[in-house]
């Protein structure tokens, strides 16, 4: 297991939640996609955890990197920390 990238992900995930409430950019979409992408990395972390990682835990760096370019446009703050959320994720193996 690599427990610093854990730290490095849920670290991440805390920033982006932060960024989102201050900036006031989200819509109900983008709340929606990143609800669900958090819960499936919170249930990867738990995988990885009892080492029951399996072919459906891999993508989440992939789904993760195209919602950043799905919503650069509109969400300019949120699409560079999505972007840093998938290269984490992708250096895990996620």
């Amino acid at each position: 297991m690599q427990p610093e990238h854990d730290a490095d992900l849920k670290a991440r995930l805390k920033a982006l939640h932060r960024e989102l409430q201050e900036t006031g950019e989200t819509d109900v979409e983008l709340e929606t996609l990143l609800r669900q992408l958090d819960g499936d990395i919170e249930k990867v972390l738990e995988r990885r955890a009892e080492q029951q990682l399996d072919a459906n835990t891999y993508g989440l760096g992939s789904r993760t990197q195209e919602l950043a370019a799905r919503f650069a446009a509109r969400h300019p703050r949120v699409e560079s920390g999505l972007r840093e959320l998938g290269q984490i994720l992708s250096n895990m193996g996620i």
